[in-house]
Formats: C-alpha cells, structure tokens, sequence
C-alpha cells in the first residue's frame, strides 16, 4: 500500500513528539539527574517513585512513538504524563520560555498526542512493516 499525504503528516507528528518526549526524558536522566528529578516531584507532593515512571514513560513512549509502534496506546499512556507537566505549569503563565515554563508547550503535547490517539500508526511505521511480512 503506498503512504498518503495523510501517513506522511501522521509521520511528522509522531516523530515529533516522540523527539520531544525522549528529550524530556533523557534531559532528567542526563541533566536533572534521576535523584534531582526524584527531588522536584516530592516538592510538588508527588511519590518519588513517580520520577521514575514519567521518566521511563518519555523515554519508551517516545522511542515507541518515533518507531511507530502502538502508536494509539502509547500516546494514550503518555496523555496523563502530559496533562501532569500541563497541570504544574500552569501556575507559570503563558509562555513557555517564562520563569518555570509555562503552559502552552505541555498543552501542546496532550493535544498533539490525544491527536494521535485517534490517527493511529500511519503507513509510514514499524508495525505496519512487520504486519506486512
């Protein structure tokens, strides 16, 4: 089956966002580090075990959503993630680049990957390569 205009936009979108998610992970592991990422989610009243599942999350989602695998099920476990980064960057105003970032970039991402949710893989992914053979 050849790829529509419509599996290359999907495309697009997904490594999009599976970019930004691995990024955002790796950016706690590599930068943040998962002790100070631990760290700023007990600051917000969170259990520190959840560090580690958004980090785990951003990272596998995000490899998983640039390969095109599960791409409806991997954007809907990544949708709460989003909507919690979209929740505590509220308080920080508009504009991502203000002090703390703000909204607009996390609600950007939910919305982006709640969009998925209903587009699917596309033509243009490893689970339709493996379907195929």
């Amino acid at each position: 089956m050849k790829p529509t205009a419509n599996d290359y936009g999907i495309l697009i979108i997904r490594l999009t966002l599976g970019a930004a998610l691995l990024a955002h992970g790796l950016l706690k592991y590599f930068v943040f580090t998962l002790a100070g990422t631990v760290g700023f989610f007990e600051s917000l009243g969170l259990p520190w075990f959840t560090a580690y599942l958004v980090f785990l999350g951003e990272v596998g989602g995000g490899l998983l959503l640039i390969a095109g695998y599960q791409t409806r099920l991997i954007a809907a476990l990544m949708t709460p993630i989003l909507i919690g980064a979209s929740v505590v960057h509220i308080p920080n105003g508009w504009v991502f680049s203000a002090q703390g970032g703000g909204w607009e970039y996390p609600i950007f991402m939910t919305a982006t990957s709640i969009a998925l949710v209903f587009m699917g893989d596309g033509a243009i992914s490893v689970k339709r390569l493996l379907a195929s053979k």
